[in-house]
């Protein structure tokens, strides 16, 4: 950048105060003052051009690593499912083969059912005697619904105004 001090803008303010003169001085002062801000609005909207076109290349960038990132994720999903299809069509094919064959019932005569363990019943924990609101606390507050039965008179007692 120019290195112009205040000595410097002295020395120049005086030439130009004998060379231009002290009528046409201030015209020139303001011109030259509209010029020098017209040149900074267009450097500075330059920078920003120039950022906006920078951060729109990092955008593109971003957009497609994403895309790539999507499609292999794509492809990963595709495969698994294609694999699960070929394993559920391999499950199923072979149960069909058993279907009506007598195989099946010679292989599940040995199985005793009461080996099998089953889990023991449980509670659901359900006290039915408890009413339970549909309406959570916080709603019947807010909304001002009245949660304890309250008699017309003990309600005209409880707003009476105390003397």
């Amino acid at each position: 950048m120019i290195d112009i001090g205040i000595s410097k803008l002295a020395l120049i303010g005086a030439v130009a105060l004998v060379v231009i003169g002290p009528e046409k001085l201030p015209r020139v002062a303001r011109t030259v003052g509209t010029l020098l801000g017209k040149a900074q609005r267009y450097v500075t909207d330059v920078k920003a051009e120039v950022s906006r076109s920078m951060e729109l290349d990092e955008l593109k960038k971003m957009k497609e690593s994403m895309e790539t990132a999507v499609h292999d994720v794509e492809k990963s999903v595709h495969s698994a499912s294609s694999d699960l299809e070929k394993d559920w069509r391999d499950a199923t094919n072979f149960e069909s083969d058993f279907d009506n064959s007598s195989t099946l019932a010679s292989d599940y005569s040995s199985f005793d059912s009461s080996s099998s363990i089953s889990p023991a019943y449980k509670n659901p924990g359900k006290n039915f005697r408890i009413k339970r609101g549909a309406v959570p606390r916080w709603y019947k507050a807010r909304a001002g619904v009245r949660t304890h039965v309250q008699s017309g008179a003990a309600r005209v007692a409880r707003f009476r105004p105390k003397r």
